[in-house]
């Protein structure tokens, strides 16, 4: 049997990646050009600043990979890139460069879905993973609850309704002055603190509903902080950043267990950013034991944006008969 080798290309945010999937699950090559240097200085990711970046980043990125994975443009049987969701900007720098790469070699292209990529990053870390299961996505800019039927059939049973759990994590980690990128800094300070001293709320929404909201808790969270200033009381950081993280592990768990009860898999997997976080990790690693369900989630690296899930995404999306011209648009705000 020839060898099929995809490109992946991921430009969505403020991360420039390009992958070289072989076959189903062997991945060559998953390089990243991170740009959180820069953005930290302004808190957070500057839209036109992180388009620039990817400008520069993607053509040697591309011609990085191949060398690395010892293969040539007339090697790749498929191109993959990010069509959504994301910012614009970027988006099209990494768009423009599989169209232009599609024709000039006349390889076929595929546009990806961000967030099913994060749930195909699954397969790449875990080679025995195969639907059907429950997966939790949780990222800087979505919340997922869905039942993976098969390896193209998704049905989405929660999401955010309004902030989703990272962009709380930012939100909160720039009150506390820790800085951009939240999440990872919050998951550091938490552990020196006491995950209960503070109630926070934890916002399960109507009876039955799969929905998520962190914008509460976050206002909470603002507003505890705000209060302890006015009084000129003392904060405990980490003792704000446990309480908080708590809150948001705690509302996440415990509908994900719900739907995995519902459903009856034995299947869970993590995905997404927030998939990093340890207490996350931590507390479905014990509650699923219990339930005889085995956890899954990708090691850090691909967690967070990465090249990698969308090679494996747009493959399989390749081997379900869907396939994308030069005339694809990109999707800021799509969805699963």
């Amino acid at each position: 049997m020839t060898d099929f080798y995809t490109m992946g290309i991921e430009t969505s945010c403020d991360d420039s990646c390009v992958a070289i999937l072989k076959n189903e699950r062997e991945l060559l090559v998953n390089l990243i050009s991170s740009q959180i240097d820069i953005h930290t200085i302004f808190g957070g990711v500057v839209p036109e600043i992180a388009s620039r970046k990817h400008l520069e980043a993607i053509n040697p990125l591309i011609e990085k990979a191949l060398a690395d994975a010892n293969l040539t443009y007339e090697d790749l049987d498929l191109i993959s890139v990010t069509k959504g969701p994301g910012l614009m900007g970027s988006l099209l720098v990494g768009i423009s460069a599989a169209k232009a790469l599609s024709l000039a070699t006349n390889t076929p292209m595929i546009g990806a879905n961000h967030m099913k990529g994060h749930i195909c990053a699954n397969y790449l870390a875990n080679k025995d993973l195969e639907p059907p299961f429950v997966t939790l996505v949780v990222s800087g800019g979505h919340t997922y609850l869905i039942k993976v039927k098969s390896y193209n059939e998704y049905e989405v049973v929660g999401k955010t309704r309004d902030d989703a759990a990272g962009e709380s994590f930012d939100k909160v980690a720039r009150k506390m002055g820790l800085g951009y990128p939240g999440g990872p800094k919050i998951d550091k300070l938490a552990k020196e603190g006491n995950p209960y001293a503070i109630d926070f709320p934890r916002v399960m929404l109507e009876k039955d509903s799969y929905d998520f909201s962190f914008s509460g808790l976050k206002t909470a969270v603002l507003n505890y902080m705000n209060q302890k200033a006015q009084k000129g009381e003392e904060i405990i950081k980490a003792d704000v950043a446990a309480s908080f993280q708590q809150a948001v592990v705690d509302v996440l768990v415990k509908k994900s267990l719900r739907l995995i009860d519902e459903t009856g898999y034995d299947k869970f997997a993590l995905s997404g950013g927030v998939a990093a976080n340890s207490k996350l990790k931590e507390e479905f690693a014990k509650a699923l034991k219990d339930r005889n369900v085995k956890l899954y989630y990708p090691d850090i690296k691909l967690c967070t944006d990465n090249a990698a899930m969308i090679a494996m995404a747009g493959y399989l999306d390749y081997k379900n008969g869907e396939i994308s011209d030069n005339f694809m648009k990109v999707y800021p705000n799509l969805e699963i």
